[in-house]
């Protein structure tokens, strides 16, 4: 009887354990990035985009009348902020949209999904530009927004072209290697955030998965990543050239050093020179 005991209360703080961790990557503590549009130079137009379940996403737009447009997507757990000295570097030659993931930022959301239902928050992102009369459309997305920018680009021909820096490739992947430490319990562990999701969200959240996406892109892709990058082992990225190696348009800037988000000196330019080339 006691060891009975024992065992269901190790298997009720077990199942308490993985709940809080699930809980804690859709609602993480969001962080503030403390820059504002002037203060890089740029005058914006604050805009709504409205998700298929009804929340407002805060963007800022930048518009270039005739020029391309390029939608800019951050990382977890930052918002659009973080992205203003990219959109200074793009904005004399781009419509500039920077978007608040739902959640995040400015934007209404109780949870993130991890780029389950932003992926289709980015195609109502498109919607408002083509209704603005701005297209043809890229998207650059840091970490989680790559995520997004390719499973979003893998169900929307609108979207021309896609600069992913460091995004995962498979967030239950991602989930195991956060909780390596666990050794054996870290697959019990990350299987039932997957329970979770279904049981709070009515869907598996990490599927379908960008690797599964960026192997049925044609379109002009450029991937980047560090293997120094503490955040996104560089696994991800293997995974993602792997996926993408029969698409004749994939680019790869894979550098030796550098943390995650930071940027090699020319990469600016070198992301301006992208999307000139192929979003017209």
């Amino acid at each position: 009887m006691r060891l009975a005991l024992s065992a269901a209360v190790l298997v009720a703080g077990f199942l308490g354990a993985s709940l809080f961790v699930f809980w804690l990557a859709v609602r993480p503590p969001r962080l503030a990035v403390r820059l504002l549009p002037g203060d890089v130079g740029l005058t914006v137009e604050e805009v709504t985009i409205t998700t298929d379940d009804g929340l407002r996403l805060a963007a800022w737009l930048v518009p270039r009348p005739g020029a391309p447009a390029v939608v800019l997507l951050h990382g977890y757990p930052a918002d659009k902020a973080d992205m203003l000295p990219i959109a200074a570097s793009l904005g004399p030659r781009f419509t500039v949209l920077l978007l608040d993931q739902r959640y995040f930022g400015g934007s209404e959301g109780r949870l993130t999904t991890l780029g389950f239902m932003e992926r289709r928050d980015l195609a109502r992102a498109v919607d408002f530009l083509a209704a603005r009369g701005f297209g043809p459309v890229g998207v650059f997305g840091f970490s989680l927004g790559g995520a997004v920018a390719l499973l979003a680009a893998a169900e929307d021909p609108r979207i021309r072209a896609v600069a992913a820096y460091a995004p995962f490739a498979d967030l239950g992947l991602l989930g195991q290697e956060l909780y390596a430490w666990l050794w054996l319990l870290k697959y019990p562990l990350v299987g039932l955030t997957r329970v979770w999701s279904r049981l709070f969200l009515g869907h598996d959240i990490t599927r379908p998965t960008p690797v599964e996406a960026a192997a049925r892109l044609t379109i002009p892709i450029l991937l980047v990543a560090s293997r120094e990058d503490e955040q996104i082992p560089f696994a991800h990225a293997e995974r993602l050239r792997d996926a993408l190696a029969a698409n004749p348009r994939a680019e790869f800037l894979l550098m030796a050093r550098g943390r995650h988000g930071e940027l090699p000196p020319d990469f600016t330019a070198r992301l301006a020179q992208f999307f000139l080339l192929y979003v017209r």
